[in-house]
């Protein structure tokens, strides 16, 4: 049975372009970011949620949270919805970063590309996919958003619309924006891409019958 998938962003913090906080524990929302998440209920009005799931850092909690205290519903956790762990590169500044060669082999070659002592972005995108798969399998019929980080996102969006990783880096994911995906007996369907204004009501594609 179809669904339909929201992948959301967590709203701004002071690292956002800054730094590379991967998992670095305790980074909250700044004053504008807590004005993101609190307008993703108003921006999701028109749309029924029926579970909401979040990546297990702060950042990503807290936008959540208005948005389940809007439909009444719990946040489900998953650790595999998280960031990118980034390894040594974790909390060092992005000027600095962006002097290293690997930087450039992050733009262009990322399918080739490991983080000192972190992951692989093949690695990254295996367990979003997998974790994205569970919920889809989980959610028959429904509509689910799910809140994670930048890099995820782009990834799962590269995997279920058939881009190349190497291309990931090509689409933008701004802060506290909604990309929604609906998974059809015909493969997956991207309906809207870092969406940052009100989402129109869609309802969960519901397959034709064949004429005769």
């Amino acid at each position: 049975m179809n669904m339909n998938l929201l992948l959301i962003r967590h709203a701004l913090n002071d690292w956002t372009g800054k730094r590379m906080p991967g998992w670095t524990p305790g980074i909250h929302l700044n004053e504008e970011g807590r004005a993101q998440a609190a307008a993703l209920p108003r921006r999701l009005a028109a749309v029924r949620l029926d579970a909401i799931y979040s990546s297990p850092l702060e950042r990503t909690l807290e936008t959540a949270q208005p948005l389940a205290e809007a439909y009444g519903l719990n946040v489900i956790v998953r650790d595999r919805l998280g960031e990118v762990r980034c390894g040594d590169w974790t909390g060092r500044s992005v000027e600095e970063l962006q002097q290293e060669e690997l930087w450039t082999q992050i733009r262009v070659y990322p399918s080739g590309v490991r983080f000192p002592g972190g992951e692989a972005f093949w690695e990254a995108q295996a367990r979003l996919v997998a974790e994205l798969d569970a919920i889809h399998d989980a959610h028959p019929g429904q509509t689910v958003a799910v809140v994670s980080h930048a890099d995820p996102i782009k990834l799962a969006v590269a995997h279920y619309i058939g881009l190349p990783l190497d291309l990931f880096q090509r689409l933008t994911i701004s802060p506290a924006s909604i990309t929604a995906l609906a998974f059809t007996r015909w493969g997956p369907r991207l309906l809207c891409l870092n969406h940052t204004e009100p989402l129109p009501s869609f309802e969960v594609e519901r397959e034709r019958k064949r004429e005769s």
